[in-house]
């Protein structure tokens, strides 16, 4: 399962990322409210505690967090050049991240102070499910890339973490392979089981960045499908509803 997720790119940021000042302020409200717990990630390890918020500072600025059991690990906050906080709230996924990191006594116990943060991504159920969702059957799609060399094109092979009527989602290496939102890719092929390959053409719609708890880094692209023939779309819903029911079925056995 992902730890941490980071939107690097979109077409539409103000599905994921909160950067109203009330809009935040609101959700880290329900989080401290709720008294939810919140693992809060060391600078880019997989490295973590478990924080609540404890108060919101009177000028709405700043927020007070539990410090760490863990005298060890209160230095290295104190040291760090950024905290990425997770956690949910009524199944939705809330992250966010902060730098300036101060180390205070709050009500007879040591806390951290850090800034209201400038933006929160929020991610509804399904749209999670949707990032880290993995099919029982493996599922590629093989992408032509223009290397810059002349004309010369090399096909890569990717995984495909998820798969709608509409579009998909795969993962790519950080480097070295350029997705942007709007770029298009032709003639890519999805490989099916028991169906074989599909070709379609590729629009980028957002890129995330994960870090998975081995520290692992991957990027996810979200792409739709490009003039797909309907006789292309009702395969893919055909697979899809397969899918549906063999994972259903699944889940009733647990």
């Amino acid at each position: 399962m992902p730890l941490k997720f980071e939107l690097l790119q979109a077409d539409d940021y103000s599905r994921y990322l909160l950067k109203e000042k009330t809009d935040i302020l609101f959700n880290l409200r329900s989080l401290m409210q709720k008294r939810a717990m919140i693992s809060a990630f060391i600078d880019a390890s997989a490295d973590s505690f478990l924080t609540a918020i404890l108060a919101i500072t009177p000028d709405e600025r700043s927020l007070i967090l539990d410090a760490a059991s863990d005298e060890t690990i209160n230095q290295r906050v104190e040291t760090s050049d950024q905290l990425i906080f997770v956690t949910q709230l009524d199944k939705i996924k809330i992250q966010f991240a902060a730098q300036r990191i101060t180390r205070l006594p709050h009500e007879g116990h040591d806390a951290f102070l850090i800034p209201l943060p400038a933006a929160l991504l929020r991610l509804q159920r399904r749209e999670y499910y949707r990032l880290t969702a993995h099919s029982p059957h493996y599922l590629s799609c093989q992408v032509p890339i223009h290397t810059g060399e002349g004309d010369k094109v090399i096909s890569v092979e990717t995984d495909v973490v998820d798969i709608s009527g509409g579009g998909l989602a795969i993962t790519v290496p950080p480097n070295g392979i350029p997705f942007e939102p709007d770029m298009e890719f032709a003639d890519c092929r999805l490989m099916l089981p028991e169906v074989g390959p599909i070709a379609a053409t590729l629009r980028v719609r957002n890129i995330f960045r994960i870090t998975n708890r081995d520290g692992s880094i991957m990027l996810r692209a979200g792409c739709e499908f490009v003039n797909l023939s309907p006789g292309m779309a009702s395969t893919i819903q055909r697979y899809i509803l397969k899918a549906e029911r063999e994972r259903n079925a699944r889940e009733r056995i647990r």
